[in-house]
């Protein structure tokens, strides 16, 4: 309960990202507090249509591996 008093914006914050908040006392589960509407999650950036947008259909000469074997040959 002390958190919960104390750190009530770190809280809400959780609450409203659609995190369930279980209050204990001596380990075990008195309470829960869940939010008011279900949260959809987060959407996530398209990075597929990022790439497309930078790189459009060019070829790359040297594939990522292959940069990375050269790199860790390095050392």
């Amino acid at each position: 309960m002390r958190d919960l008093r104390y750190h009530f914006s770190e809280i809400e914050n959780l609450l409203q990202e659609g995190e369930e908040i279980q209050i204990t006392k001596r380990r075990r589960v008195v309470a829960r507090l869940m939010p008011a509407h279900p949260s959809r999650p987060p959407a996530r950036p398209d990075y597929l249509a990022r790439l497309k947008k930078i790189y459009g259909g060019k070829q790359l000469a040297v594939s990522g591996s292959e940069l990375l074997a050269r790199e860790r040959e390095r050392f």
